[in-house]
């Protein structure tokens, strides 16, 4: 099966599982409905991105024991809620304005330069370094990385980042080693890189 659908998978039942949490544990307070509009919405505009400008990374066929692993893997975001539901934590005002604040600017990142690349790549393929691009070389994965932080802090304990620490540094870091090392293919790549960040953006 393609690899995409233990992913979407995972990414649907998000909503569900906090769900879940909520009535089982009878947590109907502030963080939860904040965790649960954030953490939902994403999973049904990540399956809306799926079908509309697709990532061909997750379109390749793997076997059913490794869809199984990766969507057992996954699991691991979902530490965060079950510590904030189950822990019956409250997240004071600060930290849930931040929460969202990292979500709404990483969805931005994440969503909108996959748009682009997907778009761009198709009418134009090539070396993108305009838009989401221009100062920076990994912008998608910045954003999904804010994403996640926003979703664990509202845990309120170090654990809850769990499932983001393992997805760095086992498959964020090695897959923009991987695209660094793709696009330098191209004769301009050496001086895009001068002038952009591999993960933060190189502002001067």
């Amino acid at each position: 099966m393609q690899l995409k659908y233990p992913i979407n998978l995972h990414k649907g039942l998000t909503a569900f599982y906090v769900v879940g949490l909520m009535l089982f544990y009878n947590n109907f307070t502030i963080g939860p409905f904040v965790y649960l509009a954030l953490h939902g919405c994403y999973g049904c505009m990540w399956i809306m991105k799926s079908k509309m400008f697709p990532d061909k990374q997750w379109e390749r066929v793997v076997s059913i024991p490794y869809a199984i692993f990766v969507f057992v893997i996954l699991g691991l975001y979902w530490i965060a809620p079950f510590i904030l539901i189950s822990g019956k934590i409250v997240p004071p005002p600060a930290i849930l304005a931040t929460s969202i604040a990292l979500n709404i600017f990483g969805t931005m990142l994440h969503f909108g330069s996959d748009a682009q690349k997907f778009f761009t790549l198709k009418y134009r393929p090539g070396l993108i370094t305009e838009g989401f691009f221009a100062r920076m070389r990994n912008v998608n994965y910045l954003g999904e990385f804010m994403i996640y932080s926003g979703f664990a802090l509202l845990s309120m304990t170090w654990i809850g980042g769990i499932g983001i620490a393992v997805f760095f540094i086992g498959e964020f870091i090695p897959n923009m080693l991987k695209k660094d090392k793709s696009l330098s293919r191209y004769p301009d790549f050496a001086d895009y890189k001068q002038r952009s960040g591999f993960f933060f953006p190189k502002l001067f």
